[in-house]
């Protein structure tokens, strides 16, 4: 998922990009362990349920991208 978050996105875009369904699983597999480990955060951090939601690397998330650029 992070190679994949160039610029924002919003979720439903992530997870279709990823070729997954189920919206729970995205959720807890995906997306809120990059935003607890600080590779990924909201845009709009107060008003998570947004529909203007969108998400975007943290700087760790892009210096993560650079390190792994290769693989």
């Amino acid at each position: 998922m992070i190679k994949l978050l160039i610029g924002e996105w919003q979720r439903l875009e992530l997870q279709q990009a990823l070729g997954l369904k189920d919206d729970d699983h995205f959720r807890i597999a995906y997306l809120l362990p990059a935003i607890q480990a600080g590779l990924v955060q909201m845009k709009f951090p107060d008003k998570p349920r947004s529909s203007k939601q969108r998400y975007r690397l943290t700087p760790a998330g892009q210096q993560w991208l650079k390190q792994h650029a290769d693989g």
